[in-house]
């Protein structure tokens, strides 16, 4: 936990509980998460299929409500889906009968936008993941790594305060999926979101985030705070540099320990 105060916080969770239950028993995807993230950061949570991962980001979207416990935005509690939050799921979410710009501007066509605008805000962030040439395409002619970038646009364009991401990158091949990395954190780095992201890629967490939640199973509960340091992006230092292998190192370890 920070020890910066919660009422800093852009996201603020206190001991978050998700019981799930059933006819004949129920399981504990969740016990007693607490966290806090900050206004513009890059928070990543890792750990193995089971921890709860999913499920914390669903809550936070509002798609799920915890058993116990509090997370609020901004101050506030979270009650359902809201525009204060924008969501990337690893799954291509775009609807297959519009084309990039219509998937961009859905979410402003439900606020009945006047059209001029929207075509504003749906070509600055066409050019933002560089897909001006393929407005009027649809996402069947579309690459997985383009329609990500799609996604990514139509979550943008509605100006959300948060961005939750999971494991938007999972599917993609390695050539691809290190472009997505890239072009994120410029994105980051332009719009000043605050961004909550998961994944099971440990390097990945690491070059995206400035702080990692390492998180156990069964049942999902935060066991460590990993801090990035700024050195490690300030000065360039790659995958193979001694600094990132050592963090690499240190999260795998938290990951394998279950004691």
């Amino acid at each position: 936990m920070s020890i910066t105060t919660a009422t800093e916080a852009k996201i603020s969770a206190r001991d978050v509980s998700k019981v799930y239950q059933t006819k004949k028993n129920s399981f504990q995807a969740l016990e007693r998460v607490s966290f806090d993230v900050f206004p513009h950061e890059f928070v990543s949570f890792v750990g193995t299929s089971g921890c709860g991962k999913s499920t914390l980001l669903r809550i936070l979207a509002g798609l799920e409500e915890a058993s116990d416990g509090s997370i609020q935005i901004s101050g506030s509690e979270i009650n359902g889906p809201g525009a204060d939050r924008g969501m990337v799921f690893q799954s291509y979410t775009l609807f297959p009968w519009l084309n990039v710009r219509e998937n961009i501007e859905f979410g402003l066509t439900l606020q009945n936008m006047h059209i001029l605008d929207k075509r504003k805000i749906s070509a600055r962030f066409m050019e933002m993941v560089s897909l001006q040439r393929f407005a009027n395409s649809f996402p069947k002619e579309l690459s997985g790594g383009m329609k990500q970038r799609v996604a990514i646009a139509r979550a943008l364009a509605n100006k959300p305060e948060v961005l939750l991401m999971d494991e938007p990158f999972g599917a993609l091949d390695p050539m691809t999926k290190g472009s997505m990395q890239e072009m994120l954190l410029d994105i980051w780095k332009k719009e000043k979101m605050t961004v909550v992201f998961i994944t099971h890629d440990i390097e990945e967490a690491i070059f995206l985030s400035q702080r990692v939640y390492v998180m156990d199973a069964h049942p999902g509960r935060i066991k460590q705070e990993v801090i990035i340091p700024a050195s490690l992006k300030d000065e360039g230092k790659g995958k193979d540099s001694q600094e990132f292998i050592q963090l690499k190192k240190q999260i795998i370890a938290l990951i394998g320990n279950h004691e």
